[in-house]
């Protein structure tokens, strides 16, 4: 008899690549298990494509009209890994057994506002498990799931077939201005690298690469607003390693077993969001700038700097970055 299971999941790019491993242990560990995924229409393009997934929903009306359409369907389970507003209407109207992932939502307000540590010093992904223990679904250690159709690889190849000897992939984006590392950091470093690099990102980045491009003196391809999603994980995935800010990228990353070295700015890797390997030993190094009384100012992040200095970007070290990149070049 089949196990019909909903897993919600709304947003975003990153948050939902997180989810990944649920959704794979979730198919494979629970008998006849049929797998549907609840998210917003634009995160289609990517969740498509995932082999774990048996049907894709939606939301695209109101939660409480999607939970009457939902409910039809007749679900055993619905694993909530969003846990808000939206959800709980659309729970409440389903009236099926739930699971619901813990936000943490005192412990992230006590770490932001009152600079008092009490989040748990494990991933996200671990915490996730700990919402479906009850269907003694376990984590199997593979880490992140990201599927790449050969079309968009193909794709990427062809632009990037005169680097023969390989290029570097570097997100400069980023949800929030105090997320992404500023303009004069990424020249600073990327002066010094002569191996190709490779800008992605979204259209809004456009801009910030075409300035990067015209005053660095590196060999750099500006790629922001010209690759769909699927394309910018190809590249990533084509790349010798891949530089970052704290952004979905760097979990698509992630999941292709790419080593990273990912910028912080207002965010912490505390709040359980780093780049996950699952049981893998792939490299990655963490730049940041450590014992600011006023980071971090926020669990999201903010248009510009509220203290106006932007020293958790300002002062990371662009000679350790470099000189972490030169190694693993050589």
């Amino acid at each position: 008899m089949k196990k019909r299971i909903l897993v919600l999941r709304f947003s975003s790019i990153g948050d939902i690549v997180l989810t990944t491993p649920i959704i794979r242990c979730l198919k494979q560990q629970i008998p006849n298990c049929e797998l549907h995924f609840l998210t917003k229409p634009s995160y289609k393009e990517f969740l498509e494509t995932n082999p774990y997934i048996d049907s894709l929903h939606f939301l695209d009306k109101h939660p409480i009209l999607k939970g009457l359409e939902l409910k039809r369907i007749g679900f055993d389970f619905v694993i909530d890994l969003h846990n808000n507003l939206r959800t709980s209407m659309l729970k409440a109207v389903m009236d099926v057994p739930s699971f619901s992932f813990p936000k943490l939502n005192i412990e992230k307000f006590q770490t932001v506002q009152l600079k008092i540590n009490t989040l748990p010093s494990i991933h996200i992904v671990d915490r996730y498990f700990d919402t479906v223990k009850n269907l003694l679904v376990y984590n199997d250690g593979k880490g992140l799931d990201y599927f790449i159709n050969d079309i968009d690889i193909s794709k990427v190849k062809n632009q990037t077939s005169d680097l023969k000897d390989g290029f570097i992939a570097w997100a400069i984006g980023g949800q929030h201005a105090t997320k992404q590392l500023p303009f004069e950091k990424i020249l600073e470093i990327s002066q010094k690298i002569q191996t190709p690099i490779i800008l992605l990102g979204g259209k809004e980045d456009t801009d910030l690469g075409d300035q990067i491009v015209t005053n660095s003196k590196a060999n750099i391809r500006n790629f922001c607003g010209k690759l769909s999603l699927n394309e910018s994980a190809a590249c990533l995935k084509l790349s010798k390693f891949v530089l970052t800010n704290d952004t979905g990228l760097m979990h698509i990353a992630a999941a292709l077993q790419k080593p990273i070295f990912s910028f912080w700015g207002n965010t912490i890797p505390e709040f359980g969001m780093y780049p996950y390997y699952g049981n893998s030993e792939t490299k990655q190094l963490l730049f940041e700038t450590k014992n600011l009384n006023c980071r971090p100012c926020s669990k999201i992040g903010y248009k510009k700097c509220p203290h106006t200095h932007f020293k958790c970007m300002n002062e990371i070290n662009s000679q350790e970055v470099f000189h972490q990149i030169d190694r693993a070049l050589s």
